[in-house]
């Protein structure tokens, strides 16, 4: 799986004019399912993400994680972060896992998340979504669990 963070103030995910999905300060999370990917493998990215060592402690060091803060996560889905573009100017997606695959692992990994307790939101998955962010830091990073 491939995941982008963004550390937030607040975000959210709108569809259709309707706010379905915010949070305040925590993660915004791009998920992208890949082939091979696994419940395991939505399991083990949740973990490592929330562990990950993102927020400021009372010394303005990056100490703290998601779990130590008590933030909040919106997950959304990117099937784009898949993008291959290593020949033209139009990307190629055939690295995504399939739809109805990746729409299940991208379930999982939010589930994954409220089962160490973090708050989580969710985008709808295939739905043209419009994400608002406020990032803090600013703060982003990349985690692909095939690297």
């Amino acid at each position: 799986m491939r995941a982008l963070l963004q550390r937030a103030t607040e975000a959210s995910v709108t569809v259709e004019g309707e706010v379905i999905g915010e949070i305040g300060a925590g993660l915004l999370i791009f998920v992208c399912a890949m082939p091979d990917d696994t419940y395991d493998t939505a399991k083990a990215l949740a973990l490592k993400i929330s562990k990950l060592r993102l927020f400021k402690d009372d010394a303005g060091k990056m100490n703290l994680s998601l779990s130590q803060t008590g933030g909040a996560a919106l997950v959304v889905s990117q099937f784009t972060l898949a993008a291959d573009t290593s020949r033209g100017t139009r990307p190629g997606f055939s690295y995504a896992a399939k739809p109805d695959v990746a729409e299940t692992l991208y379930l999982q990994f939010a589930a994954c998340l409220r089962d160490l307790n973090i708050p989580v939101q969710t985008g709808r998955f295939g739905a043209d979504m419009s994400v608002a962010l406020t990032n803090d830091g600013p703060v982003t990073i990349w985690l692909d669990t095939n690297a």
